[in-house]
């Protein structure tokens, strides 16, 4: 068995080679149950924010022309209030079985698994979504997610000025201090990185906005976007979060990883409906049918529709992820 650490599977995972192989497997399906969700309550004592247990398994099975079926489960817990201490919310674990006898083929570190699968799933939206010239990116959030984001977005569309705004104006000038030094050399070209405290003028100006938070309260507003923009929620993973108000979904052309997990966990789409600003029937499409050329994402030459991807997280990422890890550690 192969136990692959999150340095490991840093090294192993090129962004554009991830995100071709999650377009694949988007494009092929997997069996994907509903992932399991189990609250602990208060695990610090009362008043601490709630904890998440989740249970995240996919498989695919050998057919002829396909390679081996695999079978993977990823544990994750989420614990809001880590940040009071220095310590990631999130934690997590992954185990990779061959999918002909159950066999245990690796265990990998499933937080960095996490954090590459996301942003490249979010890549993956944006090549579809995204306008081809889109030079500028606001990243709201400044967690373990926000330079994966940034990296991946700049990587897809050719972004020269990245924004970042955070609740702590302290943790955004230091992220963007350390991508200032980073990016131009990951992305071959110059770029300019700041921190912003004006989130409105900073969501203006944007060409993609990507979010990555906790909040429970809109950061973004409609009556902010302008045409042409593209919007990437990757936090608010639960119903009763969002990082969106109504306006801004009912405006733009809306999109998700997957219809059944952001349809019943993802906040921003799930409050939108619950309030009537939209309907089900308003979400245009997922990555599957994207991948699968069901359902246009943004057409050559559109520069005025604003496009929303909500992403929840789906274990066939994980799988698609672990895989190539695996292979690429062989």
């Amino acid at each position: 068995m192969k136990v692959l650490s999150a340095a490991e599977i840093d090294a192993a995972l090129d962004d554009l080679t991830l995100i071709d192989r999650l377009d694949a497997l988007f494009r092929m399906g997997c069996e994907m149950p509903t992932r399991h969700h189990h609250p602990i309550r208060e695990p610090l004592g009362p008043h601490s924010a709630d904890a998440m247990l989740l249970l995240m398994p996919a498989w695919t099975t050998g057919r002829p022309g396909r390679a081996p079926g695999r079978v993977g489960v990823k544990v994750v817990t989420v614990f809001p209030d880590n940040g009071k201490r220095s310590l990631p919310s999130i934690y997590g674990q992954y185990l990779l079985l061959d999918g002909s006898t159950g066999a245990t083929l690796a265990l990998l570190d499933g937080t960095m698994l996490t954090k590459r699968r996301t942003a490249c799933a979010s890549g993956l939206a944006s090549r579809y979504l995204s306008r081809s010239d889109a030079s500028r990116l606001l990243m709201i959030g400044t967690g373990a997610l926000a330079p994966e984001l940034i990296r991946v977005h700049g990587k897809v569309r050719p972004i020269r000025e990245v924004a970042i705004w955070g609740r702590t104006a302290a943790h955004a000038e230091a992220l963007a201090a350390g991508l200032s030094a980073s990016l131009p050399e990951t992305w071959g070209r110059p770029v300019s990185v700041r921190a912003v405290s004006d989130r409105k003028a900073a969501i203006e100006e944007a060409d993609i906005i990507s979010c990555a938070t906790l909040s429970r309260e809109p950061l973004v507003e409609g009556q902010w976007l302008r045409a042409g923009q593209h919007l990437d929620l990757v936090g608010a993973f639960t119903p009763q979060m969002r990082e969106s108000d109504d306006r801004a979904v009912q405006r733009a052309r809306l999109y998700v990883d997957t219809r059944a997990g952001a349809l019943k966990e993802g906040g921003d789409i799930v409050q939108a409906i619950a309030s009537g600003a939209v309907g089900e029937d308003d979400v245009i499409g997922d990555l599957f049918e994207l991948a699968r050329g069901q359902q246009a994402g943004r057409l050559a030459g559109d520069a005025t529709s604003i496009t929303l991807f909500k992403s929840v997280g789906a274990a066939l990422e994980d799988l698609a992820a672990a895989e190539l890890a695996v292979e690429m550690n062989v």
